[in-house]
C-alpha cells in the first residue's frame, strides 16, 4: 500500500496552490515574502524552490503543471523584487536556479522548465521596464549553476534557457531583442554562442568582381551573335 505525501505547510501564512493550477497565488505567496524582507533571510533560491514544490505536492501530473509554476514563481521574484528597488539580474539568476532545482526534486523535465522559466524572466524584465539582455544572461547563469548542482549537462541545459530567452526577446522586439541575441551569441558562463541561429545582417552581399566580369563577357558574347545573325 502506497504511503500518503505529507500535506504541504503554507508558506509565509500563505495556502498552496490547489493543484499548482493558480498562478496569481503562487505570485502571491513569492511577493509576499520578498517585500516582507524574507529574500533576505533565506534568499531567492530557497523562497521559489520551496514555493514550486509546496504548490505541487501531490498533483499527479507534475508534469503538466510544473512550467506554469515555474513561470509564475519567477515573474512574481522579479515583479516584487522591481517593486523594493532590488537586483533584477541576481533575482532572475537565482530563481531560475531554485526553480530548476524544484523540477528535478519533485520529476519535473528541466529542459522544458528551464525554457519556461527563462522565457518568463526575460519578459518580466521587459514588463517593468528592466535589462532584458541582462535578465537573459543571467537566466543562463542560474540554469548552468543547477545543472552543475544536479550533475545534469551543463551546455544542453542552458541551451534551453537561451532559447526560452529568445522567445520572449522576439515578441518584445526591437533593440531589446537584438541586444538578448547580442549576449546570447557572446560567450556565457564560458560557453560560446548559446543561439542557434543568429540573424544574418541586413545588408546584401556585393557581388565579387571576377563574377561580374564572367556576366559582361557573356553578354558580349550574346550580343555579338545577335549582330551576326541579323545581317
Amino acid at each position: 500500500m502506497a504511503s500518503r505525501r505529507k500535506q504541504p505547510t503554507p508558506i509565509n501564512g500563505q495556502p498552496p496552490a490547489a493543484g499548482g493550477r493558480d498562478q496569481q497565488q503562487v505570485q502571491r505567496a513569492i511577493q509576499s515574502a520578498i517585500n516582507s524582507g524574507e529574500i533576505i533571510a533565506v534568499g531567492v533560491l530557497h523562497l521559489v524552490r520551496t514555493t514550486i514544490v509546496t504548490a505541487l505536492a501531490g498533483v499527479q501530473d507534475v508534469g503538466a503543471e510544473i512550467g506554469t509554476a515555474a513561470v509564475a514563481a519567477v515573474r512574481g521574484s522579479i515583479k516584487a523584487a522591481h517593486s523594493i528597488g532590488g537586483d533584477l539580474g541576481a533575482v532572475a539568476r537565482e530563481s531560475i536556479r531554485g526553480t530548476v532545482v524544484a523540477a528535478a526534486s519533485i520529476g519535473g523535465e528541466l529542459g522544458g522548465v528551464a525554457r519556461s522559466a527563462s522565457r518568463g524572466a526575460v519578459k518580466a524584465t521587459g514588463d517593468v521596464g528592466g535589462d532584458v539582455a541582462t535578465a537573459a544572461r543571467r537566466a543562463v547563469e542560474g540554469t548552468a549553476l543547477a545543472a552543475k548542482e544536479l550533475g545534469v549537462d551543463v551546455r544542453t541545459l542552458a541551451q534551453s534557457a537561451a532559447e526560452g530567452a529568445m522567445e520572449a526577446a522576439d515578441r518584445i522586439g526591437g533593440a531589446g531583442s537584438r541586444a538578448v541575441r547580442a549576449t546570447l551569441s557572446g560567450t556565457v558562463v564560458g560557453m560560446r554562442s548559446l543561439v542557434a541561429t543568429v540573424a544574418p545582417s541586413a545588408r546584401p552581399r556585393r557581388p565579387r568582381a571576377s563574377a561580374k566580369r564572367s556576366r559582361a563577357k557573356h553578354s558580349r558574347k550574346v550580343a555579338t551573335k545577335r549582330a551576326g545573325s541579323s545581317q
